[in-house]
């Protein structure tokens, strides 16, 4: 491997790719201050991500029947649990100054487990939203079939599908210790051993991502959630603004925290031949990486914390609380269809 092969980036923690031949020594104060304000997003993402979902996980898991709304909310929070799980490892990269001590295994891993994330949790949103679509569609089609079993199924679909997207990672990265007074490993996307070629195959990958992990979902998400918003104003099936202000929310939330992830990554892609430039991606690429991992932290807060009534079923019982926000009313009357999904939308507020 040549000495253009080896890292520079502060915050090479989980995507960002080489970089050639800068000079950093005028930015260390402000690689200091990204290093402390990371750690910090990183730190509190870990809290409230692995409280928030791992409540999740056990309240769908041995507390609640087993229901089409619990399978989907269910690995939705094991996603953002096992993501928000490893990230003390980020932690712990950036608090050593960008020195990996865990090994190349360990580094493939985390690596792997923020796309596995990333891309579960973007197809199960976007799953959750065609389904909603659906229930306010087809009201009679989704109670003849719309079964936890079904949801298991295209569920299953979702992880092997993240799997592959997320496999890349696997091969690519790897790490790297310098030859120095004080050797520092870094964990790193080698691409290739030569800067033209490497260029190349990272273009391809962020193209692939962006189209994959945002476009595509991000784009199913705005078409069923505008779906389901018509049907229901044209309907009058809500009887409160409040679903409306839930799915607007998802959808702010879900664009505000990833977006600025997949422009970083396309100015990775432009930096090498520019130096403002790098410098640019140097200085942000931290903090949108941090503004990534709060999603894992909004989605039980979304689905769960905002269902019906909760503030009032909290201080009842966090059991009902959860129960309320998840469960779906199975004594539908086909002949009123319409009464019955109103009192479900408002019940789970999406």
């Amino acid at each position: 491997m040549t000495n253009s092969t080896i890292p520079t980036h502060l915050a090479d923690v989980t995507y960002y790719s080489n970089y050639y031949d800068y000079d950093y020594s005028n930015e260390i104060v402000l690689e200091e201050k990204l290093h402390i304000i990371s750690m910090v997003i990183y730190s509190l993402a870990f809290v409230l991500g692995v409280t928030g979902n791992g409540l999740v996980i056990f309240i769908t898991c041995f507390r609640m029947k087993k229901t089409v709304n619990t399978v989907w909310f269910l690995n939705l929070a094991i996603a953002d649990f096992i993501f928000t799980f490893f990230l003390p490892l980020s932690i712990a990269y950036l608090a050593l100054g960008t020195h990996w001590p865990f090994g190349l295994p360990m580094c493939k891993l985390n690596s792997s487990v923020t796309f596995l994330n990333m891309y579960a949790s973007v197809y199960l949103l976007m799953v959750i939203s065609i389904d909603r679509c659906i229930a306010v569609w087809c009201p009679v089609w989704a109670q003849n079939h719309r079964t936890p079993r079904l949801a298991s199924f295209v569920v299953l679909g979702v992880w092997i599908l993240s799997l592959v997207f997320s496999s890349p990672k696997l091969y690519f990265r790897q790490t790297q210790e310098t030859n120095t007074s004080e050797p520092v490993t870094f964990c790193y996307d080698n691409y290739s051993s030569t800067q033209e070629q490497a260029q190349i195959i990272h273009q391809g990958m962020i193209n692939f991502q962006f189209t994959f992990a945002f476009v595509i979902p991000f784009s199913v998400i705005i078409c069923s959630n505008g779906a389901v918003l018509l049907r229901l104003r044209r309907s009058r099936l809500s009887r409160s603004n409040k679903p409306f202000k839930v799915i607007t929310a998802v959808i702010v939330a879900f664009f505000v925290c990833w977006i600025p992830f997949h422009i970083f990554s396309f100015l990775d892609t432009k930096a090498f031949a520019q130096i403002a430039l790098r410098w640019v991606v140097h200085a942000g690429a931290p903090l949108t990486f941090s503004l990534a991992c709060l999603n894992s932290c909004l989605n039980p807060i979304l689905y769960v914390f905002m269902g019906h009534d909760f503030k009032e079923q909290l201080r009842r019982s966090l059991f009902s609380a959860f129960e309320n926000a998840f469960t779906e009313h199975s004594n539908v009357n086909t002949t009123d269809t319409k009464s019955s999904l109103t009192h479900e939308l408002d019940s789970q507020k999406l």
